[in-house]
């Protein structure tokens, strides 16, 4: 049995039974039942308990917490079991399964009381069904990286006055090329604003020339053919109605102008045009408490001059989006590394001139000693790269080295 001393609190119906077959074979060699009971550590009102028990065929402990008189009745486990068996691809969640149960009049029970139940019987809700990441498409392979290439276009709002405005902004160098301010949002400010765009790019008479000359003279631009007819720009834009209209589709193939859109609930795609509206708000705040349209379209325009012309764009390379756009970005951002490294250089130079570890020549600094002459001699001392003082070159490696003081001890 493994006991010793007294016996514990809780024993298992095998090791009762063992000690009372011991009491039982105490009694029956001639011991009293309380001499039994003290050599087995055992207190004698328990063992007569047990006797009781054994003779009921209840010798194991019962399960611990007995019956709460508000437990559910057999019936209604079975009907929460069913209910889940029938609903469950339904409902999904114990919470809508408890008010299922009411709802069809199977059972009345708690949300907890269901979960409960469920988890007992190892009963699990299916999760749903996940959908599956879209992946980003990209740009079509005639889409140059450079300037007047790429165009990115988005609508944002300043509620104080009502208005909506469409900006379009070149993705390579980030210049904010125009905008439009207008009450609506269809595909007639589109239409505009993208007629400014290429009047003031000079790309408009390209585009009406390309879209003229179009594959096989039906005057359509196919940008999958390799015809050498590519479109003169790519529009970039989200789902918004305005973009995906027909009226804007057949715009843009008039003047040879391919559309690409981004995922639908994705403003990442459209990062570059994100950020932009969010820079517009956050550095001029005195935007958002404008009511009359007219100043808004005349601080929206001297703005726009300052961030294309004076502000350093950060994605950039700290440029002006007008140096980027004219080409100027990569002569301005090598300049600067020539110039950093020319500084360093500089004051690498400067500092190592002005540095005081040199001789002054002439003048004594320290007496050194010969060992094997026993005579003084004067010698000039140096500061080495440690910071201790050393004899000067004209002497022999047997004269003593002097320091004027030690070196930093270093750190373990």
């Amino acid at each position: 049995m493994g006991l010793s001393g007294q016996v514990p609190n809780r024993v298992d119906a095998a090791t009762k039974e063992a000690l009372l077959g011991l009491l039982d074979d105490a009694l029956e060699a001639g011991w009293t039942s309380r001499q039994g009971c003290r050599a087995l550590g055992l207190p004698e009102r328990r063992a007569n308990r047990w006797r009781r028990r054994r003779d009921a065929g209840r010798l194991g402990d019962a399960r611990p917490g007995g019956g709460p008189v508000h437990g559910i009745l057999a019936q209604e486990l079975t009907a929460i079991l069913a209910v889940f068996e029938a609903w469950a691809e339904v409902d999904r969640s114990h919470r809508k399964l408890a008010h299922r149960g009411s709802y069809l009049g199977r059972f009345w029970c708690s949300p907890s009381t269901v979960r409960r139940v469920l988890v007992l019987r190892d009963k699990h809700f299916r999760p749903r069904p996940q959908p599956g990441r879209s992946a980003k498409s990209p740009f079509p392979g005639w889409a140059d990286l450079r300037p007047n290439s790429i165009w990115i276009y988005d609508s944002t709002h300043f509620t104080a006055c009502g208005m909506t405005v469409l900006i379009i902004e070149d993705l390579l160098s980030r210049k904010w090329i125009t905008h439009l301010v207008s009450v609506e949002e269809t595909h007639t400010q589109v239409q505009n604003a993208f007629t400014a765009a290429l009047e003031d790019q000079g790309l408009l008479e390209a585009g009406l020339e390309r879209a003229g000359t179009g594959r096989a003279g039906t005057g359509r631009v196919d940008p999958g053919a390799e015809d050498g007819l590519n479109p003169i720009l790519l529009a970039v834009s989200d789902n918004g109605s305005q973009m995906i209209s027909k009226d804007t589709r057949t715009f843009m193939t008039l003047l040879a102008i391919a559309q690409h859109f981004g995922r639908p609930s994705t403003p990442t795609d459209q990062a570059w045009i994100e950020s932009l509206n969010g820079t517009i708000k956050t550095e001029w705040p005195h935007l958002l408490a404008i009511t009359d349209p007219a100043v808004l379209r005349a601080e929206l325009d001297t703005i726009q001059l300052a961030y294309n012309s004076v502000r350093l764009h950060q994605g950039i390379g700290y440029v002006t989006p007008d140096d980027e756009h004219q080409g100027r970005g990569e002569s301005i951002r090598q300049a600067r590394r020539d110039g950093l490294q020319r500084a360093r250089q500089h004051r690498l130079a400067r500092h190592r001139a002005e540095r005081e570890n040199q001789p002054i020549p002439g003048a004594p600094d320290v007496a050194c000693i010969d060992r094997e002459s026993r005579t003084l001699t004067q010698t000039h001392l140096t500061l080495s790269w440690r910071g201790a003082l050393v004899r000067g070159p004209e002497k022999t490696d047997r004269q003593l080295r002097l320091r004027r003081r030690q070196p930093p001890r270093r750190m373990p």
